[in-house]
Parts: C-alpha cells; sequence; structure tokens
C-alpha cells in the first residue's frame, strides 16, 4: 500500500501549507483530501508536489506492504 504519511511531516517543515497548495498552487481540495485518506493520486500530481516542495518523491510517499494490496 502506498503511505502518503511522509508528505505531512514535509508539508509540515515546508512555507507550504494545505491554503496555499490550494490557492497558490491550484491543487484541488480533492487531491489533498486523496493524500489524506491514502488514496492514489497520479504520478503528475507527485511530481507537481515535489517541484512545489522541493523534495523527493521519499520526501511523500512510502511503500508498506498491506494484506490488503490486490493479489499479483
Amino acid at each position: 500500500m502506498i503511505d502518503y504519511s511522509p508528505f505531512w511531516k514535509t508539508l509540515e517543515e515546508s512555507e507550504e501549507n494545505w491554503y496555499t497548495l490550494t490557492s497558490k498552487h491550484h491543487l484541488s481540495n480533492s487531491t489533498l483530501h486523496r493524500l489524506k485518506h491514502n488514496k492514489d493520486i497520479s504520478t503528475k500530481t507527485i511530481n507537481d508536489l515535489c517541484r512545489i516542495l522541493k523534495c523527493n518523491v521519499k520526501d511523500i510517499i512510502t511503500y508498506v506492504p498491506s494484506d490488503e494490496d490486490q493479489p499479483l
């Protein structure tokens, strides 16, 4: 399962916040909601977040093995 908890820590340590992500950088509230609830987001969004927060992908997402993952 992809976990976005690193994103929230990175966001907290940055100069950005939920408001600036939506108003200044035009990310949708639904995208942030998806991040908050560990739902799928696009690689374009991950790219945008890395650019905005000046960070690496590992500062946004991590993989956590889960029994809830779909079978391969």
